[in-house]
């Protein structure tokens, strides 16, 4: 058989298995005028015209790209000034920027761990984590979803001397939150360190916005923080947060960190100018807190399978990929984007609507939302 027919072959049973099973996914180009319910720009920064005009004098000043990376001449001024703002912020010693939040789990996780390492991931970790884990050759158990004792019995049967808890911090399908205090608790019972990924925590809980590890969390309990800037922030990228050691190790071996192209100086400016705004203004969170307590308060009253989440993201779970596909249809005809999400993203049998709030939202939005929601219940049981 030729290769060419092989590889045909390969790509076209893929496709057609992905098809059959009702999860193939299509991309929408998104359209002025949709509301947009599917997205994670939980404070409403990346419209702000502040963000926006700190964005095009970034450029300005220092040009549409780094030119390099940040090892041979792409590191300027401004990524430094935003890496000592994040450390401050979260009450870290030093942060290191990354161009994605996909690649610092990957440079952590690879330039971390190795065949000598144990890896803990909770169950319902991001894709992201689970793929670094895989790259550095680690041994990878998966604990229960939040649960501490099978945690606690996986690493009680481990015997590496160089063990590595992972979890998301809120978690980006449910939107619940780790128990960060019993996993710090339990590394440090079984000289683990913990790597928290707290991607949909800051800028949306804690003090000043500083997520669910905030400077009250020391790198002694914590000491890896990720997190990423695309999305409360509004602008784009990653930032790895701990100790000098830490980030000592992460320039000299994290490989999605050493071999690739620094954050462009305007999306670094757009951030610093979001991360003034994050602090000095807590009134975003408290309208986005309003927002989730009416669309949790209306929607169990309209009896909409909603999950538990308090935080922006509210998982309503249809279950089967037939119904889910027919409710989104119908939202989006309605100019309504919400996130559709299938297997394999979620487990078999927990197909769901991923409803994201933002302070940008109005209650006419969400009234809106709720409406067409409570249409659908009725029509597409």
């Amino acid at each position: 058989m030729p290769v060419s027919k092989a590889w045909r072959e390969r790509l076209t049973n893929a496709r057609d298995t992905r098809q059959c099973a009702q999860q193939w996914r299509a991309r929408r180009i998104k359209q002025p005028g949709q509301l947009d319910f599917a997205g994670n720009d939980y404070l409403g920064l990346a419209k702000d015209p502040r963000v926006q005009a700190a964005q095009v004098e970034g450029a300005r000043r220092f040009g549409a790209g780094a030119g390099a990376s940040h090892l041979v001449n792409g590191h300027l001024a401004v990524h430094e000034a935003l890496e000592e703002a994040l450390a401050a912020w979260t009450g870290r010693e030093r942060a290191l920027l990354f161009s994605t939040g996909y690649m610092a789990n990957l440079g952590v996780l690879q330039a971390l761990a190795g065949t000598d390492t144990a890896i803990f991931h909770d169950r319902l970790n991001h894709a992201s984590l689970l793929d670094g884990s895989a790259l550095s050759g680690a041994r990878s158990r998966r604990y229960h979803h939040n649960d501490i004792d099978d945690l606690t019995r996986l690493m009680t049967r481990s015997g590496c001397a160089c063990k590595l808890v992972v979890s998301d911090g809120i978690f980006s399908m449910d939107g619940d939150v780790a128990d960060i205090a019993a996993l710090a608790r339990v590394s440090q019972q079984h000289n683990a360190w913990l790597m928290i990924d707290d991607a949909h925590g800051l800028g949306v809980t804690g003090a000043n916005g500083s997520g669910c590890v905030g400077p009250h969390w020391g790198s002694q309990q914590v000491p890896i923080l990720v997190g990423t800037l695309g999305k409360a922030l509004g602008t784009a990228g990653a930032f790895v947060a701990g100790d000098s050691l830490l980030i000592d190790h992460l320039i000299q071996f994290a490989r999605s960190y050493v071999y690739t192209t620094a954050q462009p100086p305007g999306v670094a400016t757009a951030t610093l100018e979001a991360l003034t705004i994050v602090q000095r203004e807590p009134e975003h969170r408290e309208r986005l807190e309003r927002h989730i307590d009416y669309f949790r308060k209306e929607a169990l009253r309209l009896n909409l399978p909603l999950g538990k989440s308090r935080t922006p993201i509210q998982p309503l779970c249809l279950k089967s990929e037939s119904r889910l596909l027919l409710w989104a249809e119908r939202l989006h005809h309605a100019g309504i984007d919400v996130g559709a999400i299938r297997p394999p993203t979620v487990p078999k049998c927990e197909s769901r609507l991923r409803v994201t709030l933002s302070a940008s939202h109005s209650r006419s939005d969400i009234d809106q939302l709720l409406e067409t929601l409570n249409t659908c219940r009725r029509e597409v049981p």
